[in-house]
């Protein structure tokens, strides 16, 4: 079978015919050159309104970079014609195999970037002797093409949180869907201000905003004024895991103040390799944690007395009324700012003010929680170490969108990987 054959078979184009194909060579690699011209009595498309118009002239030809075949460079060898269109003016026709003025077939594109999902960007241009531009503008098309078809509609709950995407204080603000039906990376935006979150409500607007039933987000003081003032209709859920991230942060700096203070008095070092036996949950101690733990527990310490109120927190979240949790949350408070444990009093404090957003947990039935957040966080921070450090937010975006975004794809004609 011939070359061409292949090509009718896998890629065929109604108003254009495969003719010669020539051997050769590009950059040092051996290449196939495949002659593109137009069936006789075919019209041009405009590029811009997508209609047949009449033609202007002929542009030289250009290569078009297609799916590598045995590992040799295939390159679509046409001359563009350009069209006289009487709504749009003179324009580069529109061609089926490529878009707009990217020099490789979209075809080549869509093999790239699903490469590109699976390898980072530079192993897939080594892998395929090709550059990190080309990888890197195949998938912005990929993305670009998906934020365009992608349906935005029945969004009921939303997660907001945000990550450090490099060094400096550099952030990024998150916005997932975690609807039952859909959960995939709906929004991201540069910086953690109350501009950043102000500007994902703008794009959202009022009528989808107006629709949200749900919203989990942690104790950052920007996105909870945002939220109270574009979303006041959705039942706002405080984040569990960050609820109990600034108790474990507590702990971990009353564990470290004591355990410098009885080494500077001489006393036993009974706090020596004890971090882990107190952050991590009792069911997922070891078992040489759990010995050092009993033991520690023996001793009348600021350390331990933090742990006892840690613990005994997690009673909360077993509640199903709201007002009972209430009642609960209230007397750990009070005995946490009765403990005389300075950070477990500033923990205590941070939960009475945001009383009626933990109790909205119990309101929304327990349906909504950060695990979908965190676990698409996991997903997130794989992504950026896979790349081992973008430069700049363009790349960022594309390649979150691209893994996280569960974002439509074009229709192959034909399954190249």
């Amino acid at each position: 079978m011939q070359l061409k054959s292949i090509l009718n078979r896998v890629q065929k184009h109604r108003s254009f015919v495969y003719e010669e194909v020539e051997w050769g060579e590009h950059a040092q690699r051996a290449s196939l050159r495949v002659s593109i011209r137009p069936r006789a009595h075919t019209r041009p498309v405009c590029s811009g309104c997508k209609r047949a118009r009449p033609g202007y002239d002929t542009l030289p030809a250009r290569d078009f970079e297609f799916v590598p075949l045995w590992g040799i460079a295939v390159f679509f060898v046409y001359a563009l014609r350009r069209v006289n269109c009487k709504r749009c003016g003179v324009k580069v026709e529109a061609v089926p195999w490529a878009s707009g003025k990217y020099t490789l077939t979209t075809t080549y594109m869509q093999f790239l970037a699903l490469w590109a999902r699976r390898l980072s960007w530079s192993e897939v241009a080594t892998l395929f002797h090709t550059s990190w531009e080309k990888v890197f503008h195949s998938v912005q098309w990929m993305v670009g093409w998906g934020l365009e078809h992608r349906q935005l509609t029945r969004i009921r709950s939303l997660g907001i949180d945000e990550v450090a995407w490099r060094k400096g204080h550099a952030y990024l603000t998150l916005v997932y869907q975690i609807d039952g039906h859909c959960q995939r990376l709906l929004w991201v935006g540069k910086d953690r201000t109350v501009r950043t979150l102000l500007r994902f409500f703008r794009w959202l607007g009022k009528a989808r905003a107006g629709r949200l039933r749900f919203i989990c987000s942690d104790l950052w003081k920007p996105y909870l004024k945002v939220i109270g003032r574009k979303a006041a209709q959705a039942l706002h859920v405080l984040d569990r895991f960050h609820v109990v991230q600034h108790m474990n942060k507590a702990l971990d700096e009353v564990r470290a103040q004591e355990a410098r203070a009885l080494k500077a008095q001489g006393r036993e070092a009974v706090l020596t390799h004890t971090r882990w036996c107190l952050l991590k949950g009792p069911e997922n101690l070891t078992e040489k944690q759990e010995v050092k733990l009993a033991e520690l527990l023996r001793h009348n310490l600021k350390a331990v007395r933090t742990y006892l109120l840690k613990e005994d927190f997690q009673f909360f979240w077993d509640y199903r009324s709201p007002s009972w949790a209430g009642k609960f949350l209230d007397r750990w408070c009070t005995r946490a700012l009765r403990s005389r444990i300075e950070p477990m009093k500033k923990v205590a404090r941070m939960l009475r003010r945001h009383r009626p957003l933990l109790l909205n947990w119990f309101r929304a039935k327990k349906r909504i929680s950060s695990g979908v957040v965190e676990g698409l966080n996991n997903r997130l921070k794989l992504t950026l170490r896979k790349a081992y450090g973008f430069r700049t937010f363009e790349a960022v975006e594309v390649a979150l969108y691209h893994n996280l975004g569960a974002l439509p794809e074009p229709e192959w004609t034909h399954e190249f990987c």
